[in-house]
């Protein structure tokens, strides 16, 4: 598999002592779409935004193909999940400490990057996103250091299932320091209410000192 593609702040590599801020997009995006999120994030925290390596048909790009709805197969997610990593460590060093934040399937993503480096995300977002069902090699290290996560989801989403978000409710409580927010009448997207929550959550996840809001415009 290809070297995954990535949009960063300033057009170039991204590399620092602290967290880097990872967008990962969903099902039938792409890079572009999720960095216009980056105004939210805390001062000085560098970001990429990465592209899905599985190309679509119909344009865009996933990070695993859609079998069952909120229950993916095992191996495309691994894989996906090793091709992110594999950029990490290219990019930004072995070890470098990530900020995943992921809309939909990107949201599982985020999650599989805590479930599998718990060592090395100093905190997730997860925007109408889910978790796996299967057991990943950091869950028993992530029910003792409960990292900062925040799951945040529209109450009119209709796209991630049932089963899905219950399964995320038992889960998350179970293995990290949770902030959960759901947002009347917001379906499966994103709003500015919801990402004004994400830059308090990753000040105060991250203990950064906080500097103006953005405007929510524009």
């Amino acid at each position: 598999m290809n070297g995954l593609h990535a949009l960063t702040a300033d057009d170039g590599l991204v590399r620092g002592d602290g967290p880097t801020a990872l967008f990962l997009h969903g099902y039938g995006s792409h890079e572009q779409d999720l960095a216009s999120l980056a105004r939210w994030l805390p001062a000085g925290i560098p970001w990429a935004s990465l592209r899905a390596p599985i190309a679509l048909p119909q344009g865009g790009s996933a990070w695993f193909p859609i079998t069952t709805p909120g229950n993916p197969d095992v191996e495309p997610v691994a894989i996906g999940t090793d091709a992110i990593w594999s950029w990490v460590d290219e990019h930004l060093g072995s070890g470098a400490p990530v900020v995943p934040i992921g809309f939909s399937q990107g949201g599982l993503m985020a999650t599989q990057l805590l479930r599998t480096r718990p060592a090395q995300v100093a905190a997730a977002v997860v925007l109408a996103g889910f978790v796996q069902a299967s057991a990943q090699p950091g869950d028993e290290m992530l029910a003792t250091s409960r990292p900062p996560v925040f799951w945040g989801r529209g109450a009119e989403d209709r796209m991630i299932t049932a089963e899905a978000v219950h399964r995320t409710r038992g889960w998350l409580p179970a293995h990290a320091t949770l902030v959960e927010r759901v947002y009347p009448q917001l379906g499966h997207s994103i709003d500015a209410s919801e990402m004004d929550d994400v830059r308090h959550f990753l000040t105060e996840a991250l203990a950064i000192t906080p500097a103006a809001a953005p405007c929510s415009r524009g």
